[in-house]
């Protein structure tokens, strides 16, 4: 016996928004902070909007298989990016690697959303 829980389900429904949480927050708080003054560079900037962009879709949940394949995509991106802790030498390594094996956890959540995201009607 399998079990498939529906996406509208309470459950599916906060698992989604708290993905989701993850891009709207960061993304908003650092497009933000540039607001206010801070310096990024012109890649965190895009990157931070394409991540508030693709939080607000899964939110929303608009064609959640391919938004949730985009934000798996851009987070594995940034994670080797911005967190390349085999470079590095301790402390750095176990703080970095820290921040990957985390951007990997919620690549599989989103990978999750997408195979479980319900097909597109004709």
């Amino acid at each position: 016996m399998s079990f498939r829980p529906s996406p509208s389900s309470p459950g599916t429904t906060l698992a989604r928004l708290l993905l989701a949480s993850v891009f709207i927050v960061m993304g908003a708080w650092r497009l933000w902070q540039a607001y206010e003054g801070a310096s990024f560079s012109g890649a965190t900037l895009s990157f931070s909007a394409a991540e508030l962009v693709l939080g607000l879709l899964v939110a929303a949940g608009w064609k959640l298989r391919l938004v949730a394949l985009a934000s798996a995509a851009l987070l594995v991106a940034d994670a080797v990016l911005s967190h390349a802790f085999w470079a590095l030498g301790e402390p750095a390594r176990s703080a970095q690697m820290l921040h990957f094996m985390k951007n990997m956890a919620i690549v599989g959540g989103f990978l999750l959303l997408a195979l479980t995201a319900p097909a597109r009607r004709r």
